[in-house]
């Protein structure tokens, strides 16, 4: 058994993406952030569709054709495939830890 919240670094210099056990058309990912964002070029544009949920912390997605979306702890959105996202902010003072299914 494991605790979703538990191994989560004191100092992140970088965001952590954890795959956590997955099955042929499912992928599941803690990811960990503290201040960090996609780069500002660029966007993500995947072939299979993303629910995110916000476990703790706060984030903001942005995307190229609707308004950004602030994400708090309890949160969740539904990311179509090939809908062109980014993280545009995190928690600069704690760690986000966010739980995303692909699909």
């Amino acid at each position: 058994m494991k605790n979703i919240f538990e191994g989560i670094p004191d100092r992140l210099e970088e965001e952590i993406f954890e795959q956590i056990p997955t099955g042929k058309l499912i992928r599941i990912e803690r990811i960990l952030s503290k201040g960090h964002s996609s780069p500002d070029s660029g966007w993500y544009d995947q072939d299979w569709n993303e629910w995110v949920l916000v476990l703790k912390g706060e984030a903001v997605l942005s995307f190229e054709d609707r308004m950004p979306v602030r994400l708090k702890e309890g949160d969740f959105i539904d990311i179509p495939s090939h809908m062109r996202h980014k993280v545009s902010w995190t928690d600069p003072d704690r760690t986000t830890i966010w739980l995303a299914v692909h699909y």
